[in-house]
C-alpha cells in the first residue's frame, strides 16, 4: 500500500455522540481507531442541542413554577436573570465550547483524533482534509463508520442570507433573553425556545408554515400547546409563509404572507426549519454506493451500506436524536468486535419503538405510531385517552396539570403500536409506554399491572381500560 497511506483497524468519521461511544468503545478494546472531527468532539448534543437547551428550559420551568405559588401555597415575586443560565451553560455543560475534556477522553483510550473534514476516497479509505491546511489518507482494515450529523436548516428566504439571525447554535450562545424573538418554525426546537424564552420576559412570536405546532405529534397534543402558548402570551402565527427579511440596528422586520399581519419586527430572529444532512459531503460514490442524495440510503440491520462501511445518526433517517445515535452506534460496535468477545453480539437494528421527547410544559413524549399513522398503515386499532387532570395525581397537581395519555392497540395482535404522554414529568411516563411497544408487551398483561397510586402514569390504567 502506498507508503502515504496509513492503515489503522476503524476509521469513524464525525465524533458527534454516536461517533464518539464507538469509537471510544473499540479503541478500548484494543483497536486502532482514527477519529475524524471538524467541530466539536461530542456533536452537537452537549454544545448546541441537548444539554444546554434543557438548561435553559429547567430554569424557565423554575420561574413559572414560582409564578404558581400563588394559586397553590402563598405568594412571591419572580425576577428573571438570564445571565444565570448562561454561565451556567458556559461553565457545566459546554466549557465554552471547548472540547478538550472530550477529546481526551477518546485519545485516553488510545484513539487518535484528526481535526478535520473526511470523505471516503475508496470502500474503506478516507481522505481528510486537516484543519492545520494539510492532507491526511487512512485505509481500514475492518471498518468505516460514517457519522456526518446535520446542520441547522436555513429556508432560501429573501434577505435572509448575510443577517445575524439564529439558529440553536447561536441561541445557546446568547447572554441574554432579548426583549422580543420572532421563531420561523414551530416543530419541536422552536417551540422549546419559544416557551424558554418568553418566561424570561421576551416577547415570542413564532411563525408557522401549517395550521399546527409539532406536526409530528397526536393532534390532541398540538393543539393543548397551542392553547398553552396563548395562555402564556406566545403569538403564534399558522398558516404563514416568511416572503422577505431585512435587518437594521433596531433588529428585524419580516415580510409575512398574512394579510392581517403583513409585517413582524423583533430584536432577535431564530431560524428553527429543521436540519439539514451533511452526507453528501463524505463522497458515498467513492465506496460505490448509489444515493439520489434525498432519500436516507439503505443499511442493514448492523448498519451497513456495505461489507464494513457502516452509517450511523441522523443520515440513516430514523430519528435525529442523540439516543438514536447511541442506539445505533452499541450495536456498530458489538458487529465490528464480533460474536467471540464478552457483549459483541447486540441483535440489530429496529425502529418500530422509537422514543421521542419535546421539553415544553407540558412534556410531549411520544413512541411509536400516531393514531393517524397506524390507521394510514391499515391496522384495526383501538384508541384510548385518559386526560391528567382527571386522574388523582392530576388533580392533586393543580397549577400546571395540562396534558393527557394517548395510547393506540393494533386489535388484532393486542399489543400497543404506538403512545403520546403530555403533562408534568411526560418524557418519564413515556419510559413504560416505550417499554410496552418496544417489547410488544400484551395489553391484556399491562392490564393485570399493578400501578402505584397517586402516580401519573397510573392514568394509562384508565386508558387501557377506555379502549374502543
Amino acid at each position: 500500500m502506498d507508503s502515504g497511506i496509513e492503515t489503522v483497524d476503524v476509521i469513524v468519521v464525525g465524533m458527534g455522540p454516536g461517533g464518539e461511544a464507538v469509537a471510544g468503545e473499540l479503541a478500548d478494546a484494543g483497536l486502532k481507531v482514527v477519529g475524524v472531527e471538524a467541530r466539536l468532539v461530542g456533536g452537537e448534543c452537549p454544545y448546541y442541542g441537548c444539554i444546554p437547551s434543557k438548561m435553559m428550559i429547567r430554569a424557565a420551568n423554575v420561574l413559572a413554577e414560582a409564578r404558581r405559588i400563588q394559586e397553590l401555597a402563598g405568594s412571591v415575586s419572580v425576577v428573571p436573570d438570564f445571565s444565570l443560565v448562561a454561565r451556567r451553560i458556559r461553565a457545566e455543560a459546554t466549557d465554552d465550547w471547548d472540547d478538550t475534556v472530550a477529546a481526551k477522553r477518546f485519545t485516553d483510550k488510545g484513539g487518535l483524533l484528526v481535526r478535520g473534514t473526511g470523505r471516503l476516497s475508496g470502500p474503506r479509505q478516507v481522505t481528510v482534509r486537516r484543519s492545520d491546511g494539510g492532507e491526511s489518507i487512512f485505509a481500514a482494515r475492518r471498518a468505516v463508520v460514517l457519522n456526518p450529523g446535520t446542520n441547522p436548516a436555513v429556508p432560501p428566504v429573501p434577505g435572509l442570507t448575510g443577517t445575524p439571525f439564529w439558529t440553536n447554535r447561536e441561541a445557546m450562545a446568547t447572554t441574554a433573553a432579548p426583549a422580543s424573538l420572532a421563531i420561523i418554525g414551530g416543530g419541536p426546537i422552536g417551540a422549546e425556545l419559544a416557551q424558554m424564552f418568553a418566561r424570561f420576559g421576551t416577547h415570542v412570536t413564532v411563525v408557522v408554515r401549517g395550521p399546527v405546532l409539532l406536526p409530528r405529534e397526536e393532534p390532541e397534543a398540538s393543539a393543548l400547546l397551542a392553547e398553552v402558548f396563548d395562555s402564556e402570551g406566545i403569538r403564534v402565527l399558522f398558516n404563514t409563509n416568511v416572503t422577505g427579511v431585512r435587518h437594521s440596528d433596531a433588529g428585524f422586520s419580516l415580510e409575512l404572507s398574512d394579510p392581517g399581519t403583513p409585517e413582524l419586527v423583533a430584536e432577535r430572529l431564530l431560524v428553527a426549519t429543521g436540519r439539514a444532512t451533511t452526507l453528501d459531503a463524505l463522497k458515498l460514490e467513492q465506496a460505490g454506493i448509489d444515493w439520489d442524495g434525498k432519500i436516507p440510503p439503505a443499511v442493514d440491520g448492523q448498519l451497513q451500506l456495505t461489507d464494513g462501511l457502516y452509517l450511523i445518526g441522523d443520515a440513516v433517517g430514523a430519528g435525529e436524536f442523540t439516543h438514536m445515535s447511541m442506539y445505533q452506534a452499541n450495536i456498530v460496535a458489538g458487529h465490528i468486535l464480533g460474536p467471540g468477545i464478552v457483549g459483541g453480539d447486540r441483535g440489530t437494528t429496529a425502529s418500530h419503538a422509537v422514543p421521542r421527547v419535546t421539553f415544553t410544559d407540558p412534556e410531549i413524549g411520544s413512541v411509536g405510531l400516531s393514531e393517524h399513522q397506524a390507521r394510514a398503515a391499515g391496522l384495526e386499532i383501538r384508541v384510548g385517552i385518559t386526560l391528567l387532570a382527571d386522574s388523582t395525581r392530576g388533580w392533586i397537581h393543580k397549577a400546571g396539570n395540562q396534558g393527557f395519555i394517548k395510547v393506540v392497540e393494533d386489535a388484532g395482535s393486542g399489543v400497543l403500536v404506538g403512545a403520546s404522554s403530555v403533562g408534568p414529568c411526560g418524557g418519564e411516563v413515556l419510559s413504560l409506554l416505550a417499554l410496552a411497544v418496544h417489547a410488544r408487551v400484551p395489553v391484556s398483561t399491562l392490564k393485570t399491572m399493578i400501578y402505584a397510586y397517586p402516580t401519573f402514569h397510573r392514568a394509562i390504567e384508565s386508558d387501557l381500560a377506555s379502549l374502543h
